[in-house]
């Protein structure tokens, strides 16, 4: 599981669903929630919480700028990759610690992945866990 300790900067609710935006260091992270700050008290600007996701939920890209929909992006480059017949371990060095994400092995050659590769990680909104 990847984790990151950050504060809350912005909370927006509606129909008992709320979007989350956590800042770790510089990054902004934007998680959804089946609650909203009337049912969870944690939920409050500049409260500290941890941003947790698996590392099956980290898509890998290349390439500047994915045109894609997922909005949760870190940058960084490869520091370790280990190949499996069918899945590959790949470990990222980011400005917020390391990112670490399973991904086919098809994929990581399809990429061409290798150590010091410059690459995004993105995580879904719907993904992201946050515990208080």
């Amino acid at each position: 599981m990847n984790s990151f300790a950050g504060h809350i900067t912005d909370i927006r609710s509606s129909d008992g669903l709320s979007v989350i935006t956590v800042k770790v260091n510089a990054v902004r992270f934007k998680a959804v929630v089946i609650d909203s700050p009337e049912t969870a008290s944690w939920l409050v600007t500049d409260n500290p919480v941890q941003v947790q996701f698996k590392e099956t939920e980290v898509v890998l890209a290349t390439g500047e700028n994915p045109a894609v929909s997922l909005q949760n992006r870190v940058k960084g480059r490869i520091s370790a990759i280990e190949k499996g017949e069918l899945l590959s371990r790949v470990v990222m060095r980011t400005d917020i610690g390391n990112i670490v994400s399973i991904i086919s092995t098809d994929a990581a050659e399809q990429l061409a992945l290798q150590e010091n590769t410059e690459v995004t990680a993105m995580i879904k909104l719907n993904e992201v866990i946050l515990a208080p």
